[in-house]
């Protein structure tokens, strides 16, 4: 299967802070990042043209499935038979989660159990290993798994290279495997269920801001962490956006997920340079840090880039911010159950499984807003309808 194109994985986001990972990244981080063109960079090595151009084009699809439960929708479907893996249940699934270690993915993860309970009479046991944003661990507990009679295995990779080898040997036991959120460089798994993608999320972002600059002005990138593959792709899209722009990223800078680190490099940009005029994020996470930043110095806030955390959304709002909020949605983690139950049942099901992206903007901002909801939470969850709702996500 392709890498993610998400996007994020999200984390979507992604909100991926304090994931581990062994890849180096192809764009240096800082002052480093300015040793050609505007200033993002050599390209990275996870950026594929034609899964940008297509993820682009996404942008203005319309999906198939439910309407108002995009979880179960489609973008541009290709289905894949499903009739070998097909078994009498109910069924034991099995998940391999990266991690709980953010608030997107503990968002998602609650999602994803009251998605099993809508199922249970299919469903005999959940079993859910995580790996704490380890590979090797998740490597370790993939083999377990393997063990444990699973009917079907789903994988959120924590990074994507070095856990496809694990993927393919669950393949290779005849399991049906589901892969969601980031993706895994093997075409074996049953389907690959994300968003539009990274590229999607990283140039809705990008163009908003270069739009509300003059060409020259200054763009501070702030990352969370190199080799995965959804912020890559996040990136990467970003970048063919500032350089087409004409914009001067000053820096390209890692704030491992850290609103203190984040507070702190955003002031130092603001002391060596004065007037910044915009702020692009491959995640979320951090955003109101960086807003804070601007705060605290004294200076207006420049266009920026945020996701569906509602702090974010809380603080555009009562700020008035020029800011822009596109997603990964954490209604995906309910997808991956609704796959498996298909598999199992001999159902064809899309291979990848594109699902739609929100985007929220001044016009929409006010749908998403929930006082009643904490400051982490993430807008777009499609869990209203789940049971436990709302005290489960509170």
């Amino acid at each position: 299967m392709r890498r993610s194109t998400a996007a994020v994985a999200i984390g979507a986001v992604l909100a991926l802070a304090g994931c581990a990972t062994d890849e180096p990244t192809a764009v240096a981080s800082g002052t480093a990042s300015q040793a050609a063109g505007s200033g993002t960079g050599a390209q990275s090595k996870f950026f594929v043209q034609a899964d940008y151009d297509k993820e682009l084009a996404l942008l203005g699809a319309t999906p198939t499935g439910t309407a108002g439960k995009p979880w179960e929708q489609v973008l541009e479907p290709n289905m894949v038979q499903t009739a070998k893996f097909k078994k009498p249940g109910p069924h034991k699934i099995c998940f391999s989660n990266a991690g709980l270690n953010n608030p997107w993915r503990q968002v998602g993860f609650k999602t994803m159990q009251a998605e099993v309970e809508t199922h249970g009479r299919q469903i005999k046991q959940f079993v859910h290993v995580d790996a704490e944003g380890k590979d090797q661990k998740q490597i370790a507990d993939i083999n377990d798994l393997l063990g444990k009679g699973c009917d079907a295995l789903i994988v959120s990779p924590n990074t994507t290279a070095t856990l496809t080898p694990a993927v393919e040997a669950a393949c290779a036991k005849g399991l049906p495997v589901i892969v969601f959120d980031r993706g895994v460089d093997s075409t074996c798994p049953v389907t690959f269920i994300n968003p539009i993608g990274g590229y999607g999320f990283g140039h809705v972002a990008a163009d908003f801001i270069s739009k509300r600059m003059k060409p020259g002005g200054k763009v501070l990138a702030l990352r969370i962490l190199p080799g995965v593959d959804v912020l890559e792709t996040r990136w990467s899209a970003a970048k063919v956006a500032f350089d087409k722009a004409g914009v001067d990223v000053i820096g390209v800078e890692f704030t491992d997920g850290d609103p203190a680190k984040t507070k702190k490099i955003v002031n130092d940009y603001i002391q060596r340079y004065g007037t910044i005029d915009g702020v692009w994020m491959d995640a979320g996470a951090v955003a109101v840090a960086a807003v804070e930043a601007f705060v605290d110095a004294g200076r207006p806030v420049p266009p920026i880039n945020g996701e569906d955390q509602l702090d974010f959304l809380k603080m555009w709002k009562d700020k008035n911010l020029t800011a822009i909020a596109p997603t990964y949605p954490t209604y995906q983690w309910r997808t991956p159950i609704i796959a498996a139950l298909r598999v199992l049942n001999g159902e064809p099901v899309s291979s990848p499984w594109k699902l739609p992206q929100p985007t929220i903007t001044q016009d929409n901002l006010a749908e998403y807003l929930d006082a009643d909801m904490p400051p982490l939470h993430y807008a777009v969850c499609g869990c209203t309808d789940l049971p436990g709702y709302p005290q489960r996500w509170k």
